[in-house]
């Protein structure tokens, strides 16, 4: 959990942080004293619904102001509710010809402030219903008197409703497509930590191999710490049961029959990453599939509710099919006003899915490779078992080497430098294991690198080398005579520094600019004594070089390096350099 904020204080922060978001839609106003969003362009002959809460949830709620969506929202405090007389005001800054309906979760202070503006708003003459949503599974029945917490189910609920609104239903139509929807329900939150609010010095914290299942938006414990902390895998298949196991007496809420449809709400808290998020509705949704025999209708997945920065999520299902037939809409219908089009935060998590397909559907291969026949006029050969021992040993020294390129690229660069040699050393050896080498064919070796340079290793460096194995393949193939009328070692020398050559077109990158042309390109003159260990000590010189020099190029120069403290040697060049020893230990081996 990070205890480091841009703003210090909460003093005026929630404030603030409302008149940011209302900027990217010019037709929403904010009554800065009561901290009331409303939408200027809303229908007053359409059914307006009113939601709102503690802050600290962004985009919920003031982030959904907009069409097809709420008409007005309000914001108390950091995780407090708003008071009675701001949610008056947004009551009445949005009157409707048909109703209003307030949506707000099952917290206690929510209920109490929002129940009573109910009351006022009835009284002044306001047709004004309430909804109140509890989706949490964590709580069980027999855990509280006050019925199941509020989670990011509720912005389902608000979505749902607010496009029935929009088509124009009803005030009874809304209000009992909000009930029945609200009802059909199940969610469930993790966490990894707590959230840290800006200003306070004291907050709850989890231990680094724990997690918390269970969780409220507002810092709460959860129902159970798991210590290990489980896999995503194991974490996926527990929040699934906590939701879908019906024998369940605690917390069989929501029961599904085989055909039934689905809605999934994944709501990140605020501190993961999309990246990890993706990776974990990818499990969910296989897990679904697989365990359940659910393939959810309709998806939404990312900042929905959050609790400020907390690494955190919430899972809903909803059960679409038992939802309509507890009121005047389809299934069809539901899925419809899901799918209407909001000028709100909404699109950011919902996407198109008016028109679905399969998951199977969305997963394709690759279109076959034409398979790669290389002309014998065309083609260098030489001694199989040399070429198999010069490539193995350059990638075992590779793979044996990565944790110190690994290290020096952590400091100097973004980290992947070894990793990606690793990979491509693996793949070739892989390739080689099924007699890649076998008819001692250089050219059919280049091709494989190619297509492992082009297919496993990204980054610079990856494109650094497909440019090069590339070039040096043509280039090869180009001056075949030359092994005829020169020898092997001048065809060598040619190929390599045309490849060189080929790869200045796309880097500026020349000897002493810290990169693995200060490898290259040593190795190359060296080559051309016409003695291989002429090249191999070049190399070696350059890539120890680099260990005296400042970056001039790539991620490196951003971290203003000082070589007067000495540097590592730059991690390209060095593992270039150890490929070249590499080959050089394979012809060794098999002279000796």
């Amino acid at each position: 959990m990070s205890k480091r904020h841009l703003f210090p204080s909460l003093d005026g922060l929630v404030t603030k942080a409302i008149r940011g978001i209302i900027s990217y839609n010019p037709s929403l106003s904010l009554d800065e004293a009561n901290r009331v969003v409303f939408d200027t362009a809303y229908d007053k002959s359409k059914v307006s619904i009113v939601s709102g809460g503690g802050s600290g949830h962004e985009p919920a709620w003031s982030g959904y102001v907009g069409e097809n969506l709420l008409a007005a929202s309000v914001a108390g405090d950091i995780f407090a509710s708003p008071s009675t007389k701001q949610i008056l005001s947004a009551i009445d800054r949005v009157p409707s010809e048909k109703g209003t309906i307030l949506v707000i979760t099952n917290y206690t202070g929510d209920c109490l402030h929002f129940g009573l503006a109910n009351e006022k708003a009835i009284a002044k003459g306001h047709k004004c219903r309430m909804i109140i949503c509890g989706d949490d599974v964590s709580v069980g029945r027999k855990g509280s008197l006050v019925g199941r917490r509020g989670l990011a189910g509720q912005i389902g609920v608000l979505k749902i409703m607010g496009g029935a609104a929009g088509a124009g239903g009803s005030l009874d139509q809304v209000y009992d497509l909000g009930v029945a929807f609200s009802q059909q329900i199940v969610s469930i939150a993790a966490t990894l930590d707590h959230c840290h609010v800006p200003g306070r010095a004291e907050h709850a914290t989890l231990g680094d191999n724990e997690l918390e299942i269970g969780t409220g938006p507002h810092n709460e414990p959860g129902y159970r710490k798991l210590s290990p902390a489980p896999s995503a895998q194991e974490l996926a298949k527990q929040i699934l049961t906590y939701c879908l196991d019906e024998t369940d007496p605690e917390r069989g809420y929501v029961k599904f029959k085989p055909g039934d449809e689905a809605m999934l709400l994944i709501s990140n808290y605020g501190g993961i990453s999309h990246l990890e998020m993706g990776a974990f509705l990818d499990e969910l949704l296989e897990q679904l599939a697989s365990q359940w025999k659910l393939e959810p209708a309709r998806i939404a997945c990312g900042f929905l509710e959050t609790s400020l920065n907390a690494p955190a999520f919430s899972v809903s299902i909803v059960n679409i099919t038992a939802a309509a037939q507890n009121c005047s809409y389809s299934a069809d219908e539901i899925k419809s006003f899901f799918d209407a089009k909001t000028n709100t935060s909404w699109e950011s998590m919902a996407g198109s899915q008016a028109v679905r397909r399969s998951r199977a559907e969305q997963f394709v291969s690759p279109p076959p490779e034409p398979r790669k026949v290389i002309e014998e006029a065309k083609d260098l050969k030489i001694d199989p078992a040399v070429l198999d021992k010069m490539l193995r040993a350059a990638c075992n020294q590779l793979i044996a080497a990565e944790p110190d390129l690994t290290k020096w690229d952590t400091v100097m660069g973004d980290g992947d430098c070894g990793e990606t040699l690793k990979t491509g050393a693996n793949c070739l050896i892989a390739a080689l294991d099924k007699q890649l080498a076998a008819q001692g064919s250089v050219i059919a070796v280049l091709q494989e690198l190619e297509e492992i340079v082009e297919g496993k290793m990204g980054g610079t460096l990856g494109g650094i080398l497909g440019i090069f194995f590339v070039s040096l393949r043509t280039a090869l193939q180009e001056n075949l005579a030359i092994a005829q009328s020169e020898g092997l070692p001048k065809l060598w020398a040619t190929a390599v520094q045309a490849a060189l050559d080929s790869l200045t077109r796309y880097t500026p990158a020349k000897v002493g600019d810290r990169t693995v042309m200060d490898t290259l390109i040593p190795f190359a003159g060296g080559l051309r004594s016409g003695v291989f260990a002429d090249g191999v000590e070049a190399a070696i010189k350059g890539a120890e070089l680099t260990k005296t020099l400042k970056p001039r190029l790539g991620r490196a120069t951003y971290v203003g390096a000082d070589s007067s403290k000495g540097l590592p040697p730059d991690p390209g060049a060095w593992g270039a350099m150890v490929a070249i020893q590499g080959l050089q230990s394979g012809i060794a081996e098999v002279i000796s």
